[in-house]
């Protein structure tokens, strides 16, 4: 390996030159290229005081580089092992043209394993290797092409999310935090967050970026400061450990990060720090926005709870500059990243798509064949808004009272449900809540987001006992009055319907009659839950509707529409026996 001193351009050094004779120089904003046969870096454990290129021309070198943080940054790291491929698959050939197919594999699966947690290793490594049977040249152009892609792609994300925290914060210049660096020397250019804070500076919409300094190796305060001092935009540095009070004083009116890897459901890894910057943002209602390449995606892993996340040396924390700053034999806990939960995470930016993880659960959309259950929750949770807001219009969910709730399909038992303690003439889609459609708890709440009420116990009641796949419970006056009036403290009641032709609308086996169970209004609401599992339980073809004495009434069905119908019909017969002056003393509940 050599090194090579410089002022700021990324040029200098030998002729820069392909294995077809083209010339690959970077441009004066890039990081890394491939020059004269070695994969050339910047070294970026020397920044910013010292502007050093590293020479690599073997593969343990560039292993070295990754491992030491010499080169960082997830796209980076995936591009620089992609030419490590090519260094490996250039000594593995010999004059004759005959590659050691075995040996260039054996040293891409090392490059891969260099660092397990930015999953774009993997995927650039796994990408140039399909081009090895073609020979060398062949894996350094998709080397070098997956630079360019990479150049393309961060201008566009960095773009798509400028324009998305435009449309979330339209009216003021910004100050945005960030955190970690993810500029031009995480990628091969532009960068993500970075770049879509320089982006945002380009449009006249930043007026102060503060950067954390990012401990234990300060990448904050060495290279995105520097970046942006390089960029004449105006920012502060901020210890990690302020950034919360920053938020609380009214400092920050944006979060962007960056990403090391993405789990399909949105849960994101990234420097550690940034899950407590999440939490932060949602306590104080800040937009906390992730920019990323489809590359950090990993649509083999379904949540963050399997990503691996890499643990680094004690010396990182126990030492600063070199000089020792804890005691001898201090014990260390060094994760270099975090999982962020995806309900904390106000979008997902890559260069294809804005993703907006539901505030209760599953992103709005995801890779690896998720986008049409993503859309099924954006649409469920649209629908539950929609009918709360036009039974609020109707005084039968009055002030925050009753809630509605639908099965959601696939994999495990989920359903998504209005949340708490909310005004239903104001719902909208981002006020329902995932949860378990068996027990009524919460699938994962976020620091500030809505959470669920009691009453969804008497939802999975009936979910758990029934095939409902809707339950709707509101405070609709005739049912609410009866149910008041036929109720009892202590013991279950029932009220009886005979002959009514509304009947046919509850799906009855038998539609000229049935009973509707009438529950005491227990304090404790999940008692009410146990006593509504257990009627269904006994009965074997229950009508599906029931009332709460003082509490309203429940009523459920094969879908929302149908849930929404039978509660018509229950409504109309409990008006029309308060007209008729009660139910009939001489018909007995059945």
């Amino acid at each position: 390996m050599t090194t090579r001193s410089a002022p700021t351009d990324p040029g200098v050094g030998p002729e820069a030159s392909t294995a077809t004779g083209t010339e690959h120089r970077p441009g004066a904003a890039a990081s890394l290229a491939w020059v004269d046969g070695a994969v050339v870096v910047i070294d970026q454990r020397a920044l910013p005081h010292e502007i050093r290129w590293l020479h690599l021309r073997t593969v343990d070198e560039l292993i070295d580089a990754i491992r030491s943080l010499a080169v960082r940054g997830a796209p980076a790291i995936g591009l620089a092992g992609a030419l490590g491929v090519a260094l490996s698959a250039r000594r593995h050939t010999t004059d004759e043209g005959t590659t050691d197919l075995a040996a260039v594999r054996a040293d891409a699966e090392r490059i891969a394993a260099a660092r397990p947690t930015a999953v774009n290793l993997a995927w650039a490594v796994s990408r140039v290797v399909e081009r090895l049977p073609n020979g060398p040249d062949a894996v350094l152009h998709a080397a070098l092409e997956a630079i360019g892609d990479d150049i393309a792609t961060n201008r566009t994300a960095a773009v798509s999310a400028a324009d998305l925290v435009t449309s979330l914060l339209p009216d003021r210049p910004l100050r945005v935090l960030t955190h970690c660096n993810t500029g031009r020397l995480a990628t091969a250019a532009v960068g993500t967050a970075l770049g879509t804070i320089l982006e945002l500076a380009d449009r006249g919409r930043i007026a102060e970026v503060l950067v954390d300094e990012t401990r234990p190796l300060l990448q904050g305060a060495r290279l995105t400061a520097w970046e942006l001092q390089e960029a004449g935009v105006a920012y502060r540095l901020c210890p990690d450990s302020a950034a919360a009070a920053a938020m609380s004083r009214g400092m920050v009116d944006c979060v962007l990060v960056g990403a090391d890897r993405i789990a399909v459901n949105g849960d994101t890894a990234n420097k550690i720090g940034t899950y407590a910057l999440a939490v932060a943002a949602a306590r104080h209602g800040i937009p906390f926005v992730v920019v990323a390449p489809e590359s950090s995606w990993d649509p083999e892993l379904p949540d963050g709870s399997g990503i691996v996340v890499e643990e680094r040396g004690a010396e990182e924390v126990t030492t600063l500059a070199g000089v020792k700053v804890a005691p001898a034999g201090a014990r260390v806990f060094n994760p270099a990243f975090d999982i962020t939960p995806h309900e904390l995470i106000t979008a997902l930016v890559t260069e294809e798509r804005v993703v907006r993880p539901a505030r209760g659960g599953a992103a709005a959309e995801a890779p690896g064949g998720s986008d049409a259950a993503a859309e099924h929750v954006t649409r469920a949770a649209e629908a539950l808004a929609d009918h709360c807001r036009v039974l609020y219009r109707r005084g039968w969910m009055p002030g925050t009272s009753g809630n509605l709730s639908v099965r959601l399909p696939g994999p495990g038992s989920r359903a998504l449900i209005t949340g708490s303690g909310l005004g239903k003439g104001a719902l909208g889609p981002s006020d329902t809540v995932l949860v378990d459609a068996d027990t009524g708890r919460a699938v994962r709440t976020a620091g500030g987001g809505p959470r669920p009420s009691a009453e969804t116990s008497i939802h999975a009641a009936v979910y758990r006992c029934s095939d409902a796949q809707a339950v709707v419970h509101v405070h609709s006056p005739y049912a609410t009055a009866l149910a008041r009036r036929v109720g009892a403290r202590d013991r279950l009641t029932r009220l009886p319907l005979w002959d009514f032709e509304l009947l046919k609308g509850l799906g009855l086996a038998d539609a000229t009659h049935t009973s509707l169970p009438v529950f005491p209004n227990w304090p404790d609401v999940p008692r009410i839950a146990d006593d509504v599992a257990a009627h269904l339980a006994d009965c074997p073809e229950p009508p599906p509707a029931l009332l709460i004495a003082d509490h309203g009434v429940t009523v459920w069905g094969r879908d929302l529409e149908q849930a929404l119908n039978r509660l018509e019909c229950v409504e109309a017969m409990c008006h029309l026996l308060l007209l008729d002056g009660g139910p009939d003393p001489a018909r007995p509940a059945v």
